[in-house]
């Protein structure tokens, strides 16, 4: 990282939360390695657990660590000036209060990203120290109203801070915590001179924790991760996640090389094969691998699962949820559809887990702890 943008970044850093990462270093040799699964079905929270704080925050990082999760997820985009952030997507509408914001509302603008157009203020249009002024809001307050009393407390964390909190958990804990960031809108990202990909390598060779800590990185893309592969090799505390959605949509970075490859393909028994290529996960959305009958209730496992462990890949399914809106109809408990549901979200993921998937993103890790 260049001179300038270390003292960007720690300018940016000033008055946030106080991390010791020294305490890294009392983490014994003998976790450096993933946890091999072995029967072990691992629990990824989702942006933290988002269910119970606004997602990517450190408060809904460290409520999934708490609350059990293997491995916490940051999704990564990039600032104006090359800092890797924290947020779901490159618009802030959802996510911050810059709609309130006075001294920003020149910039809100209409953008395409990957295929689709939004208006609104863009992560890429922000300094570091301009973002650390924003603060983070609950995504969905007509479902989790709860979640809104927090709403303006949390700044948006960047990578480094991440990792730097999550080896202070780890060192305070005892308990090895796994990352597992998305890298967000690479290809977008790429054509506006911000490409993420060697700010992550390089962000990740120079932190002692996840240079051996458990690392999974996911993304819908597949040149970024042929890339990644190319750059780290294998690697025993490393693993590389190949996100795929349903039908016959393409990866994006297909799309802008003129490819035809559909992730319906690439999630038939040739497609698996493929992947494992250059992945070691693939990381089907849950009704992929369980879809729904017309009634809205589970039918039949698909052959997914027993495809990609053929193939030589573990799968990731996502996302559990804990509200009755989201829960397969066999286990809706007839009550509102924004209800917590904590034991039909517990009978759906058991199924999920009889169905042989390796891990699972949920929204509410101690939910997911307790389906175990």
């Amino acid at each position: 990282m260049d001179i300038k943008r270390r003292r960007v970044l720690k300018t940016a850093m000033t008055g946030s939360v106080a991390l010791c990462f020294a305490q890294t270093r009392l983490i014994s040799s003998a976790h450096a390695a993933t946890p091999q699964l072995a029967g072990k079905v691992e629990v990824f929270g989702h942006r933290g657990a988002c269910a119970l704080r606004p997602e990517h925050t450190l408060a809904s990082y460290a409520k999934a660590i708490v609350d059990g999760a293997d491995y916490i997820e940051p999704d990564l985009v990039s600032t104006k000036d090359g800092i890797l952030v924290a947020r779901h997507e490159a618009n802030l509408t959802e996510t911050t209060d810059v709609a309130k914001r006075s001294e920003f509302a020149s910039r809100r603008v209409t953008k395409t990203i990957d295929g689709q157009t939004h208006t609104g203020w863009f992560v890429d249009d922000f300094t570091l120290a301009e973002l650390k002024s924003l603060r983070a809001i609950e995504r969905l307050p007509k479902v989790r109203p709860d979640n809104t009393r927090y709403d303006g407390m949390f700044q948006i964390p960047t990578w480094e801070e991440i990792i730097d909190f999550v080896a202070a958990e780890s060192a305070t804990s005892g308990r090895l915590i796994g990352l597992v960031p998305e890298l967000k809108h690479s290809t977008y990202f790429s054509s506006v001179k911000l490409p993420l990909e060697d700010r992550f390598l390089q962000t990740i060779a120079e932190h002692e924790y996840t240079r051996r800590a458990p690392l999974e990185i996911q993304s819908f893309e597949t040149a970024n991760l042929k890339y990644l592969r190319s750059k780290l090799g294998k690697r025993e505390h490393i693993r590389l996640m190949q996100l795929t959605a349903e039908g016959q949509y393409r990866p994006v970075d297909v799309v802008a090389a003129g490819g035809k490859l559909t992730f319906a393909e690439m999630t038939s028994a040739q497609g698996l094969r493929d992947i494992a290529q250059y992945a070691d996960v693939v990381a089907p959305p849950l009704r992929a691998v369980i879809p729904l009958k017309a009634d809205g209730k589970l039918d039949a496992p698909t052959a997914l699962v027993a495809d990609a462990h053929r193939a030589g890949l573990l799968v990731h399914t996502w996302t559990f949820r804990p509200e009755n809106r989201f829960i397969a109809g066999d286990f809706k408990d007839g009550k509102d559809e924004n209800a917590r549901n904590v034991a039909g979200s517990i009978a759906e993921i058991r199924r999920y887990v009889e169905a042989g998937v390796d891990g699972f993103f949920t929204d509410d890790p101690a939910v997911g702890r307790a389906a175990l």
